[in-house]
Protein backbone atom coordinates (compact mmCIF):
# COMPACT_ATOMS: atom_id res chain seq x y z
CA UNK A 1 0.00 0.00 0.00
CA UNK A 2 1.52 3.31 -0.98
CA UNK A 3 1.37 5.76 1.78
CA UNK A 4 -0.19 8.99 2.21
CA UNK A 5 2.24 12.30 2.45
CA UNK A 6 -0.02 13.43 5.76
CA UNK A 7 0.67 17.28 6.98
CA UNK A 8 1.17 17.11 10.69
CA UNK A 9 2.40 20.54 11.52
CA UNK A 10 2.90 24.31 10.93
CA UNK A 11 4.47 26.82 11.75
CA UNK A 12 5.01 30.28 10.63
CA UNK A 13 7.46 33.70 11.58
CA UNK A 14 7.08 36.76 10.46
CA UNK A 15 9.45 39.70 11.10
CA UNK A 16 8.96 42.21 13.72
CA UNK A 17 8.95 45.11 11.88
CA UNK A 18 5.61 46.34 10.30
CA UNK A 19 5.26 48.79 6.94
CA UNK A 20 2.02 49.85 6.64
CA UNK A 21 0.84 51.74 3.70
CA UNK A 22 0.92 54.44 5.87
CA UNK A 23 4.38 54.64 6.09
CA UNK A 24 4.80 53.48 2.30
CA UNK A 25 3.63 57.58 1.76
CA UNK A 26 6.90 58.57 3.18
CA UNK A 27 8.84 56.36 0.56
CA UNK A 28 7.19 56.32 -2.78
CA UNK A 29 5.42 58.14 -5.04
CA UNK A 30 1.48 56.81 -3.63
CA UNK A 31 -1.03 56.64 -1.07
CA UNK A 32 -2.37 54.41 1.63
CA UNK A 33 -6.25 54.03 0.00
CA UNK A 34 -4.37 53.36 -3.56
CA UNK A 35 -2.68 50.13 -2.49
CA UNK A 36 -5.64 49.01 -0.65
CA UNK A 37 -7.73 49.67 -3.41
CA UNK A 38 -5.81 47.80 -5.79
CA UNK A 39 -4.20 45.08 -4.00
CA UNK A 40 -5.96 44.60 -0.32
CA UNK A 41 -2.71 45.11 1.01
CA UNK A 42 -2.79 47.13 4.44
CA UNK A 43 0.71 46.32 5.74
CA UNK A 44 3.66 43.74 5.41
CA UNK A 45 6.48 42.76 7.28
CA UNK A 46 10.18 43.66 6.82
CA UNK A 47 13.26 41.86 8.02
CA UNK A 48 15.74 43.12 9.92
CA UNK A 49 19.38 44.30 8.33
CA UNK A 50 20.85 41.34 10.17
CA UNK A 51 17.84 39.02 9.60
CA UNK A 52 18.12 36.28 6.66
CA UNK A 53 16.11 33.88 4.88
CA UNK A 54 17.64 31.05 6.99
CA UNK A 55 16.66 33.03 10.21
CA UNK A 56 13.01 33.24 9.11
CA UNK A 57 13.06 29.75 7.86
CA UNK A 58 14.71 28.37 11.16
CA UNK A 59 11.94 30.51 13.51
CA UNK A 60 9.06 28.48 11.51
CA UNK A 61 10.63 25.12 11.27
CA UNK A 62 10.97 24.69 15.29
CA UNK A 63 7.43 25.90 15.68
CA UNK A 64 6.16 23.40 12.81
CA UNK A 65 8.06 20.64 14.74
CA UNK A 66 6.90 21.40 18.16
CA UNK A 67 3.39 21.30 16.10
CA UNK A 68 3.69 18.18 15.03
CA UNK A 69 5.23 16.84 17.99
CA UNK A 70 8.68 15.55 16.40
CA UNK A 71 12.01 16.38 17.15
CA UNK A 72 14.44 17.46 14.45
CA UNK A 73 16.49 14.55 14.84
CA UNK A 74 13.32 12.60 13.13
CA UNK A 75 13.45 14.24 9.95
CA UNK A 76 14.94 12.80 7.04
CA UNK A 77 14.28 15.34 3.94
CA UNK A 78 14.25 19.18 3.73
CA UNK A 79 13.11 21.05 1.21
CA UNK A 80 13.29 25.05 1.18
CA UNK A 81 11.45 27.13 -0.99
CA UNK A 82 12.93 30.27 -1.31
CA UNK A 83 13.74 32.90 -4.04
CA UNK A 84 15.93 34.59 -1.90
CA UNK A 85 18.40 32.50 -0.25
CA UNK A 86 20.92 33.46 2.21
CA UNK A 87 24.07 32.65 0.17
CA UNK A 88 24.79 31.80 -3.66
CA UNK A 89 25.46 28.49 -2.30
CA UNK A 90 25.21 26.41 0.34
CA UNK A 91 21.60 26.38 0.10
CA UNK A 92 18.83 27.55 2.64
CA UNK A 93 18.46 24.33 3.35
CA UNK A 94 21.83 23.36 4.41
CA UNK A 95 21.70 26.28 6.56
CA UNK A 96 18.98 25.26 8.14
CA UNK A 97 19.93 21.88 8.56
CA UNK A 98 22.79 22.62 9.97
CA UNK A 99 21.21 25.12 12.56
CA UNK A 100 18.71 22.34 13.27
CA UNK A 101 21.59 20.15 14.24
CA UNK A 102 20.38 17.67 11.45
CA UNK A 103 23.19 15.88 9.65
CA UNK A 104 23.18 13.24 7.24
CA UNK A 105 19.84 13.53 5.78
CA UNK A 106 18.73 15.19 2.04
CA UNK A 107 18.24 19.44 2.03
CA UNK A 108 17.75 21.15 -1.19
CA UNK A 109 16.13 24.42 -2.09
CA UNK A 110 13.57 24.59 -5.25
CA UNK A 111 13.22 27.83 -6.67
CA UNK A 112 10.00 28.32 -8.66
CA UNK A 113 8.95 32.25 -6.79
CA UNK A 114 5.76 32.72 -5.35
CA UNK A 115 4.35 28.70 -6.89
CA UNK A 116 7.97 27.77 -4.51
CA UNK A 117 6.19 26.22 -2.24
CA UNK A 118 3.66 24.03 -4.09
CA UNK A 119 6.79 22.62 -5.73
CA UNK A 120 8.35 21.97 -2.97
CA UNK A 121 5.51 19.98 -1.24
CA UNK A 122 5.38 18.20 -4.43
CA UNK A 123 8.24 17.16 -4.14
CA UNK A 124 8.61 15.90 -0.36
CA UNK A 125 4.97 14.00 -1.51
CA UNK A 126 6.38 12.19 -4.32
CA UNK A 127 9.17 11.37 -1.71
CA UNK A 128 6.75 10.06 0.80
CA UNK A 129 4.71 8.39 -1.78
CA UNK A 130 7.82 5.86 -2.91
CA UNK A 131 9.01 5.54 0.75
CA UNK A 132 12.02 7.37 0.56
CA UNK A 133 10.96 9.78 3.39
CA UNK A 134 9.13 9.53 6.74
CA UNK A 135 9.49 12.41 8.32
CA UNK A 136 10.06 15.66 5.66
CA UNK A 137 10.52 19.43 6.46
CA UNK A 138 9.19 21.57 3.76
CA UNK A 139 9.79 25.26 3.81
CA UNK A 140 8.81 28.87 1.89
CA UNK A 141 10.99 31.18 2.86
CA UNK A 142 11.47 34.65 1.45
CA UNK A 143 13.35 38.36 2.01
CA UNK A 144 11.76 39.39 -0.80
CA UNK A 145 12.14 42.97 0.23
CA UNK A 146 15.66 42.29 -0.47
CA UNK A 147 14.96 42.01 -4.40
CA UNK A 148 12.37 45.24 -4.59
CA UNK A 149 13.38 49.08 -5.96
CA UNK A 150 11.91 50.76 -3.36
CA UNK A 151 11.23 53.89 -5.70
CA UNK A 152 9.03 51.57 -8.16
CA UNK A 153 5.58 52.11 -6.49
CA UNK A 154 4.22 49.14 -9.02
CA UNK A 155 6.51 46.37 -6.79
CA UNK A 156 7.49 47.87 -3.66
CA UNK A 157 4.48 48.15 -2.01
CA UNK A 158 3.19 44.58 -3.18
CA UNK A 159 6.09 42.28 -1.48
CA UNK A 160 6.58 41.43 1.98
CA UNK A 161 8.82 38.84 4.23
CA UNK A 162 7.81 36.05 6.11
CA UNK A 163 8.73 31.89 6.35
CA UNK A 164 5.73 29.42 7.37
CA UNK A 165 6.68 25.44 7.29
CA UNK A 166 5.02 22.34 7.20
CA UNK A 167 6.05 18.64 8.51
CA UNK A 168 4.80 16.20 6.63
CA UNK A 169 4.68 12.54 7.04
CA UNK A 170 4.08 9.03 6.01
CA UNK A 171 0.58 7.99 7.23
CA UNK A 172 -2.20 5.81 6.47
CA UNK A 173 -4.36 8.32 7.12
CA UNK A 174 -5.45 10.65 3.69
CA UNK A 175 -2.91 13.58 3.40
CA UNK A 176 -2.25 15.03 -0.11
CA UNK A 177 -4.35 13.49 -2.28
CA UNK A 178 -3.58 15.15 -5.18
CA UNK A 179 -0.78 17.64 -6.79
CA UNK A 180 -0.06 19.40 -10.10
CA UNK A 181 2.09 21.91 -11.20
CA UNK A 182 3.14 23.28 -14.28
CA UNK A 183 5.44 26.23 -15.82
CA UNK A 184 5.62 28.24 -18.85
CA UNK A 185 9.07 30.10 -19.33
CA UNK A 186 7.35 32.00 -22.70
CA UNK A 187 6.40 34.48 -19.94
CA UNK A 188 10.05 34.64 -18.39
CA UNK A 189 9.39 39.02 -18.92
CA UNK A 190 6.29 39.22 -17.26
CA UNK A 191 7.50 38.95 -13.94
CA UNK A 192 10.71 38.72 -12.99
CA UNK A 193 14.17 40.08 -11.64
CA UNK A 194 16.13 40.21 -15.25
CA UNK A 195 19.58 39.76 -14.21
CA UNK A 196 21.87 36.89 -11.86
CA UNK A 197 25.01 35.76 -11.09
CA UNK A 198 25.90 34.52 -14.43
CA UNK A 199 24.42 36.68 -16.61
CA UNK A 200 25.05 39.33 -15.36
CA UNK A 201 26.69 40.13 -12.01
CA UNK A 202 28.03 43.35 -12.21
CA UNK A 203 24.79 44.64 -12.79
CA UNK A 204 23.84 42.89 -9.44
CA UNK A 205 26.32 45.21 -8.07
CA UNK A 206 25.10 48.36 -9.46
CA UNK A 207 21.78 47.85 -8.12
CA UNK A 208 19.52 46.30 -11.14
CA UNK A 209 18.51 43.11 -9.19
CA UNK A 210 15.50 44.23 -8.72
CA UNK A 211 11.87 42.74 -9.22
CA UNK A 212 10.16 43.54 -12.24
CA UNK A 213 6.21 42.75 -13.77
CA UNK A 214 3.86 44.02 -16.01
CA UNK A 215 1.33 44.16 -13.60
CA UNK A 216 -1.50 43.66 -15.89
CA UNK A 217 -0.41 40.82 -18.15
CA UNK A 218 0.36 39.04 -15.07
CA UNK A 219 -3.11 39.77 -13.20
CA UNK A 220 -4.72 38.10 -16.18
CA UNK A 221 -2.71 35.05 -16.30
CA UNK A 222 -2.73 34.46 -12.81
CA UNK A 223 -6.63 34.54 -12.76
CA UNK A 224 -7.20 32.81 -15.38
CA UNK A 225 -4.01 29.57 -14.97
CA UNK A 226 -5.19 29.50 -11.45
CA UNK A 227 -9.20 28.68 -11.99
CA UNK A 228 -7.73 26.38 -14.29
CA UNK A 229 -5.71 24.83 -11.89
CA UNK A 230 -8.51 24.40 -9.20
CA UNK A 231 -10.56 22.77 -11.99
CA UNK A 232 -7.76 20.58 -12.47
CA UNK A 233 -7.91 19.26 -8.80
CA UNK A 234 -11.65 18.50 -8.77
CA UNK A 235 -11.43 16.79 -12.43
CA UNK A 236 -8.69 14.89 -11.12
CA UNK A 237 -10.56 14.11 -7.91
CA UNK A 238 -14.01 13.71 -9.30
CA UNK A 239 -15.16 16.13 -6.85
CA UNK A 240 -17.64 18.82 -6.81
CA UNK A 241 -16.87 22.18 -5.76
CA UNK A 242 -19.62 21.61 -3.06
CA UNK A 243 -17.10 19.16 -1.46
CA UNK A 244 -14.32 21.63 -0.64
CA UNK A 245 -14.49 23.05 3.04
CA UNK A 246 -11.46 25.68 2.30
CA UNK A 247 -9.21 27.57 -0.34
CA UNK A 248 -5.71 28.49 0.75
CA UNK A 249 -4.54 30.69 -2.19
CA UNK A 250 -1.35 32.46 -3.12
CA UNK A 251 -1.76 36.26 -1.70
CA UNK A 252 -0.81 38.06 -4.10
CA UNK A 253 -3.70 40.23 -4.68
CA UNK A 254 -6.82 40.63 -3.33
CA UNK A 255 -8.99 41.04 -6.70
CA UNK A 256 -7.16 37.74 -8.23
CA UNK A 257 -8.50 35.92 -4.90
CA UNK A 258 -12.05 36.51 -5.77
CA UNK A 259 -11.93 36.31 -9.08
CA UNK A 260 -11.51 32.53 -8.73
CA UNK A 261 -13.83 32.30 -5.84
CA UNK A 262 -16.17 33.82 -7.87
CA UNK A 263 -15.43 31.44 -10.92
CA UNK A 264 -15.41 28.31 -8.77
CA UNK A 265 -18.57 30.04 -6.85
CA UNK A 266 -16.65 29.68 -3.75
CA UNK A 267 -17.62 32.18 -0.77
CA UNK A 268 -15.27 34.42 0.54
CA UNK A 269 -15.90 32.88 3.63
CA UNK A 270 -14.27 29.78 2.50
CA UNK A 271 -11.26 31.40 1.48
CA UNK A 272 -8.42 32.15 3.50
CA UNK A 273 -7.23 35.36 3.19
CA UNK A 274 -4.30 37.00 4.77
CA UNK A 275 -2.69 39.26 2.08
CA UNK A 276 -4.19 42.47 4.12
CA UNK A 277 -2.10 42.01 7.05
CA UNK A 278 1.25 39.84 5.26
CA UNK A 279 1.25 41.51 1.82
CA UNK A 280 2.84 38.57 -0.99
CA UNK A 281 5.19 36.65 0.32
CA UNK A 282 6.17 34.74 -2.32
CA UNK A 283 6.90 31.17 -1.78
CA UNK A 284 5.97 31.73 2.26
CA UNK A 285 2.38 33.07 1.26
CA UNK A 286 0.42 30.05 1.20
CA UNK A 287 2.08 28.08 4.42
CA UNK A 288 1.80 31.72 6.10
CA UNK A 289 -2.37 31.81 5.42
CA UNK A 290 -2.54 28.07 5.87
CA UNK A 291 -0.79 28.13 9.49
CA UNK A 292 -2.72 31.03 10.32
CA UNK A 293 -6.38 29.28 9.79
CA UNK A 294 -4.82 26.27 11.52
CA UNK A 295 -4.03 28.54 14.34
CA UNK A 296 -7.55 30.17 14.68
CA UNK A 297 -9.54 26.78 14.33
CA UNK A 298 -10.95 27.92 10.73
CA UNK A 299 -9.11 24.60 9.00
CA UNK A 300 -10.01 21.43 11.24
CA UNK A 301 -8.59 17.96 10.78
CA UNK A 302 -10.34 16.00 8.15
CA UNK A 303 -11.33 19.26 5.88
CA UNK A 304 -10.61 19.21 2.54
CA UNK A 305 -8.06 22.00 1.41
CA UNK A 306 -7.16 23.16 -1.89
CA UNK A 307 -3.90 25.19 -2.21
CA UNK A 308 -2.88 26.45 -5.36
CA UNK A 309 -0.15 29.66 -6.42
CA UNK A 310 1.52 31.15 -9.31
CA UNK A 311 4.85 32.52 -9.87
CA UNK A 312 7.39 34.20 -12.07
CA UNK A 313 8.43 32.14 -15.01
CA UNK A 314 5.20 30.98 -15.42
CA UNK A 315 4.76 28.45 -12.96
CA UNK A 316 2.15 27.33 -11.25
CA UNK A 317 -0.14 24.46 -9.45
CA UNK A 318 -2.66 23.37 -7.33
CA UNK A 319 -2.84 20.46 -4.57
CA UNK A 320 -5.58 18.73 -2.79
CA UNK A 321 -5.41 17.95 0.75
CA UNK A 322 -7.04 16.32 3.47
CA UNK A 323 -5.98 17.52 6.29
Amino acid sequence: MTPSARITGSGSYLPARILSNKDLEQIVDTTEDWIFSRSGIRQRHIAAEDEFTSDLALAASREALQSAGRSASEVDLIVVATTTADQVFPSTACLLQERLGIRGCPAFDVQAVCAGFLYALDVVYRYVATGASQCALVVGAETFSRILNWEDRTTCVLFGDGAGAMVVEASDSPGILSSHIHADGTYKDLLCVPVGVSTAYQEILNGRAYTEMQGKEVFRWAVSALGDAVIEVLTTNGMDKAEIDWLVPHQANIRIIKAIAKRLDLSMDQVVVTIDQHGNTSAASVPLAFDAAVKDGRIQSGDKVIFEAFGGGFTWGSMLVQI
